[in-house]
């Protein structure tokens, strides 16, 4: 009977540290922070070539305070979050956690991660990620429930990562390697949010929000975002132009993967069931991303 009582009250533990683990992956939205990261590190040895001790401290710090701007949203869209299907489970909305409580731990990882860049790179490297912090958390959130075209100038937070790393190695913001970069996931980060505002419009339109379909119909969205898939294609095909790629390997690699997502990009303009499309070209796009970080950072380590 002792024995059975113990075991429970395990498995009770147990059972509550998962669920504590599961609520700060989701108000961190860990998946995101992590391709964050991704191109931190990209940035970084695109300047370098290799990975140096360096790299410790802004991949700590712009993970502790990307996962910071991921909690405020949380705090931020609360109320919204509460009316949406696919959102109403989130820690805040759910009653797992209070928004006070998530507040403290955002300001919390926000401290930490600032005293670990400014220690660490640099004030330079600290502006950086403060100001990608303020464009996503001051200007893109409040902006998006005013404007449905809002994604545009939000994309600007898929730009800094990139130079952030590219800084704290010890590079100029006016090289034209790190513009090109960063200019690409500018550019991917405008149809990978489109994509996500289309899938999900209905509960956009149920909290409130602007939504696209409210300013084109499907046909125009479907045209719009393969104008926006192509350019980041062409984006991509233009990097090896500015110098970060010397590897006619890597060159063709890039190509390849460019003529896949055109390929498939070409299906919005024939496939009448729309709705399944964007999901499938939500998921195409970004492994379009993954794919050219994992090959750029490949092409940095073999030079």
């Amino acid at each position: 009977m002792q024995t059975a009582i113990i075991n429970a009250e395990k498995i009770n533990i147990t059972s509550t540290l998962k669920d504590k683990i599961n609520i700060v992956f989701e108000l961190t939205k860990l998946r995101i922070t992590f391709f964050i990261t991704l191109t931190t590190i990209l940035g970084f040895i695109s300047f370098t070539g290799r990975f140096t001790e360096g790299i410790i401290a802004p991949v700590i710090g712009i993970m502790l305070l990307s996962s910071g701007s991921a909690v405020i949203n949380h705090y931020q869209e609360r109320n919204t979050d509460a009316l949406m299907a696919r959102t109403k489970r989130r820690p805040i909305p759910s009653g797992k956690i209070s928004s006070t409580n998530a507040l403290k731990f955002a300001i919390i990882l926000v401290l930490s991660g600032s005293i670990v860049l400014i220690l660490g790179t640099g004030l330079k490297t600290l502006a950086l990620g403060l100001l990608n912090l303020f464009w996503y958390n001051l200007i893109y959130t409040p902006l998006k429930r005013k404007n449905a075209l809002a994604i545009v100038p939000g994309s600007l937070v898929g730009a800094l990562p990139p130079m952030i790393g590219w800084v704290s190695a010890g590079g100029n913001l006016t090289d034209p390697r790190i513009l090109i970069l960063s200019f690409f996931f500018f550019i991917w980060q405008i149809p990978h949010f489109w994509l996500l505002l289309l899938i999900f419009g209905k509960d956009y339109e149920q909290a409130g929000f602007p939504t696209l379909t409210q300013v084109f119909n499907l046909d125009q969205l479907s045209r719009i975002t393969f104008i926006w898939i192509m350019a980041t294609v062409v984006t991509c095909m233009l990097i090896p132009m500015f110098g970060i790629v010397k590897n006619i390997y890597i060159v063709l690699a890039l190509l390849t993967a460019g003529l896949w997502l055109s390929w498939n990009a070409v299906k919005l303009l024939k496939v009448t069931d729309k709705k399944i499309l964007f999901r499938f070209a939500f998921k195409e796009i970004n492994l379009f991303a993954v794919y050219v970080v994992l090959i750029l950072s490949i092409n940095q380590l073999l030079i």
